[in-house]
């Protein structure tokens, strides 16, 4: 395909981010450490547990991956997607792709045999057999460098997604989350910058034309409000547990995470960024 394999984010990049420490982790984001975009509903009031819940669900809805038999998360953190397909939703078996040690120890650890967690790049994946669905929540976001062109970041979009079709039987389904530029970009110097090294975000014209004859779009759906959202309940949970916070990565990384917050929040509230969620059907 004439890209370099190793395009995005590189494996020294994503643990630095991912493996910081479980515990801290688990200081801030929900009981089912879900570390993306929740889908919360009407009520104001509403838990975290809830809207991460509903968010697994309307993702298994999209992706027809209901008791099927084979399904691939690619980006599975620490696996609340797996277990939900495997455990709640009867599919047989559940793959998830992860750069990050410390969250395919973790999903091994829960010893579920429905369960298989490879600390693997999908730019490296070989499935043994097709799969009936593929969930991709907060992963393309890793795919490409912010020294890549437009021309460049298409390209390598478009290889993951003849990836996917390559890897799903026909009638497949694959449902993506993504962060996406809205009405800005990223700024060197800043806190997500930081926060995230070796990654930037697509816009929504680059993902539709690196899908084009290859998936149909079904639906795209915007919800940057839902990630302000959750940013602000992950920042809550954060300051509250700032003591913890501290004894585990230390002052500066724990500031580090509030200004990483806080600016997401600011991103979405002045629509720099967007949250897009996307359907799209294998074509045959």
């Amino acid at each position: 395909m004439g890209i370099d394999r190793q395009h995005g984010a590189s494996a020294s990049a994503i643990q630095a981010h991912y493996d910081l420490s479980n515990q801290f982790y688990s200081l801030w984001l929900d009981s089912s450490m879900t570390y993306s975009c929740a889908l919360w509903g009407d009520e104001p009031e509403e838990a975290l547990e809830a809207a991460q819940r509903r968010k697994l669900e309307y993702h298994i809805r999209s992706a027809r991956a209901a008791n099927a038999a084979r399904v691939l998360d690619v980006g599975c953190g620490w696996g609340s997607m797996l277990r939900a397909l495997t455990e709640e939703h009867g599919v047989g078996k559940a793959v998830g792709l992860s750069l990050s040690q410390a969250q395919i120890e973790h999903i091994q650890g829960a010893n579920n045999a429905a369960v298989e967690g490879r600390l693997e790049s999908w730019t490296d994946h070989e499935p043994e057999e097709p799969y009936d669905a593929i969930i991709s929540l907060g992963a393309t976001e890793h795919f490409v460098k912010p020294s890549h062109s437009d021309d460049e970041r298409v390209d390598i979009y478009r290889s993951f997604f003849e990836r996917c079709r390559s890897w799903l039987r026909d009638g497949g389904w694959l449902t993506v989350q993504t962060m996406g530029y809205g009405t800005g970009k990223f700024v060197a110097s800043s806190a997500v910058a930081k926060v995230f090294p070796e990654s930037d975000v697509p816009r929504l014209s680059q993902i539709v034309e690196a899908s084009d004859r290859l998936f149909r779009v079904e639906t795209v759906q915007e919800h940057g409000d839902h990630y302000a959202r959750t940013c602000r309940e992950w920042l809550r949970r954060l300051k509250t547990h700032r003591v913890e916070a501290v004894a585990l990565v230390g002052e500066e990384r724990a500031a580090t995470w509030e200004h990483f917050l806080a600016a997401a929040i600011n991103g979405y509230e002045y629509g720099i960024f967007v949250l897009y969620r996307i359907s799209l059907e294998k074509i045959a």
